[in-house]
């Protein structure tokens, strides 16, 4: 158990696992991109630990970028998403997968999706490390996923609460019996 700000949050998926979900990712999305250089744009904050393991994992040639939105306050999603930091390269022609560390109402997935959107790339899909279908309420299709989990808050590899738990190396689920 550990404790960030006033909430306790108890272990829920390993390094070893994280490790072994990312791999497998990495190796989906390379069988789509045999001979093409995809254009992987990670989201930050939550995605930078993803990104930078699931780019080390592919094995081919790539490019990087990275978008900062904002979307969650405390455990609760805003509804409303801000663009922070835009993208600043070109990905017209391109094929485009983005990175994201967790998919669950969809709207951070709406705003990439309008952000990118006017860009004529090859292709444009979505790879998310957590996926909660029972909080999806969007119609994007996301391409590919690591792992379906509950609608629980989670921490650690990247994820927050409240700028706190970024640098875990494992993931940590809210403990909702508190």
């Amino acid at each position: 158990m550990i404790k960030l700000h006033d909430l306790n949050f108890k272990p829920f998926i390993l390094k070893n696992e994280l490790e072994a979900i990312v791999k497998d990712l990495a190796e989906q999305v390379k069988k789509d991109y045999q001979n093409e250089t995809p254009v992987f744009i990670g989201v930050l904050n939550g995605a930078f630990v993803f990104a930078s393991d699931f780019v080390r994992n592919y094995k081919g040639l790539c490019e990087v970028n990275f978008v900062k939105l904002q979307s969650y306050e405390g455990t609760n999603s805003k509804g409303n998403v801000e663009t922070l930091l835009g993208l600043n390269t070109d990905i017209t022609n391109k094929h485009v997968v983005v990175l994201e560390d967790i998919v669950d109402s969809g709207n951070s997935l709406e705003k990439i999706m309008s952000m990118f959107g006017s860009y004529k790339t090859k292709s444009l899909k979505i790879a998310t490390l957590f996926f909660k279908p029972n909080a999806y309420k969007k119609d994007f299709p996301v391409h590919y996923v690591g792992k379906e989990i509950s609608n629980e808050f989670i921490v650690g590899y990247g994820l927050d609460y409240n700028g706190l738990g970024r640098n875990l190396s494992d993931i940590y689920q809210l403990n909702i019996q508190d």
